[in-house]
């Protein structure tokens, strides 16, 4: 059996970020990937913004980990020349209704010490003059950013400082070393066996079912998985908007916001969508365009003047739920020992939105954990 000192099952955004703050701390480090390229799941299905952390209740993981993340991951773009734009965003009300819950985000960012700036209907529509709406929120530090240039540098930051990844690498359970003193038996699917004192789940669609043939972990440590997929149209043509465009949220979710990519291209989305299937290799991601139809509605609401005919399918990608549909959505899961009592094996839940903001400071987290 070949021994390492840290094996992180995944390599999208989130297990690029733990391996490197592990390998610069020193540690001995592998990364297991399943596919043939990192980034292939989540990180790829994404709309690419750096959340500023508006949303989340104070204290959470998500935000204190959001704001966090999105300091360092300013100035790892800075520092690593990784394409990005603080473009910052427009969080809109179309109605009186809704500056309640403008509101209510406005002083959630105040307490997560997150700059926001409370803009009347004239002013809002100056900066966007194609925009409609009755009030806007301002946030400045919202940005976007390339994922696959981040990821990228974080892979040379991790292969830097000594680390690997093995690519193919599909792992299939693990017997968990109780003591603290030995190592923990990681098989793959190809029957090839690595121990490692230190084990990072983060396999995303697939971390829940991964541990639960993680040998030695109790049952009751791992949550439920439920899957929620996103579809995403693009505009033809440029857009007429300079900033992110998000209306004022119903309930959990965000509805169907304008984000822009480096080269100013406008798409929409995400919806949402709750799926039937349990296994994630089963789920399909071609968009389907009649899916498209409820958008305009949804959109003109604030931008009176798109155009029929103007979107067209782009891409979906799909939230690794631990709720189900009709429920609060919980808070991140980092599960350390601390929660599970497992030493050197720390299992991330439910890592979705803002995960790609959070990754560097997921990667401080995940070691604190191990080092406690």
């Amino acid at each position: 059996m070949d021994q390492i000192d840290c094996v992180v099952i995944g390599a999208g955004v989130i297990g690029l970020a733990v391996a490197r703050a592990l390998a610069q701390a020193g540690r001995e480090v592998v990364v297991l990937e399943r596919e043939k390229a990192i980034g292939q799941g989540v990180s790829s299905r994404n709309s690419e913004v750096i959340h500023a952390g508006l949303y989340y209740e104070p204290g959470s993981l998500k935000a204190r980990l959001c704001v966090r993340g999105k300091e360092l991951l300013y100035a790892f773009c800075q520092s690593h020349g990784v394409a990005h734009l603080v473009c910052g965003k427009l969080l809109v009300a179309t109605a009186p209704e809704q500056h309640t819950a403008l509101e209510n985000i406005q002083r959630t960012a105040q307490a997560n010490d997150v700059p926001v700036e409370w803009l009347e209907a004239d002013a809002a529509m100056a900066l966007e003059p194609a925009l409609h709406c009755t009030a806007a929120l301002h946030s400045p530090t919202t940005g976007i950013i390339d994922t696959h240039e981040l990821m990228l540098a974080l892979q040379g930051d991790l292969e830097r400082a000594g680390g690997a990844i093995a690519f193919g690498a599909r792992v299939t359970g693990a017997k968990l070393d109780p003591s603290g003193q030995g190592l923990h038996r990681i098989t793959l699917e190809d029957g090839a066996v690595l121990g490692a004192r230190w084990l990072v789940n983060a396999a995303s669609l697939h971390a829940c079912a991964l541990a639960r043939n993680f040998s030695g972990l109790e049952s009751g440590y791992v949550p439920q998985e439920y899957f929620a997929k996103g579809s995403y149209f693009a505009l033809a043509g440029r857009s007429p908007f300079s900033r992110l465009i998000y209306p004022a949220p119903s309930g959990a979710w965000l509805g169907v916001h304008l984000t822009l990519d480096l080269g100013g291209q406008a798409r929409f989305g995400p919806d949402h969508e709750w799926l039937q299937e349990t296994d994630p290799d089963a789920i399909r991601y071609a968009v389907d365009a009649q899916r498209g139809e409820a958008f305009y509605a949804s959109v003109r609401r604030y931008w009176p003047g798109l155009p029929d005919h103007a979107l067209q399918p782009a891409y979906s990608g799909v939230r690794p739920k631990i709720h189900s549909p009709g429920t609060p959505a919980p808070d991140f899961r980092i599960d350390g020992p601390q929660q599970h009592g497992v030493p050197g094996l720390v299992n991330l839940f439910g890592i979705e939105s803002p995960g790609l903001t959070s990754s560097l400071a997921i990667g401080e987290q995940v070691l604190a954990k191990l080092v406690e």
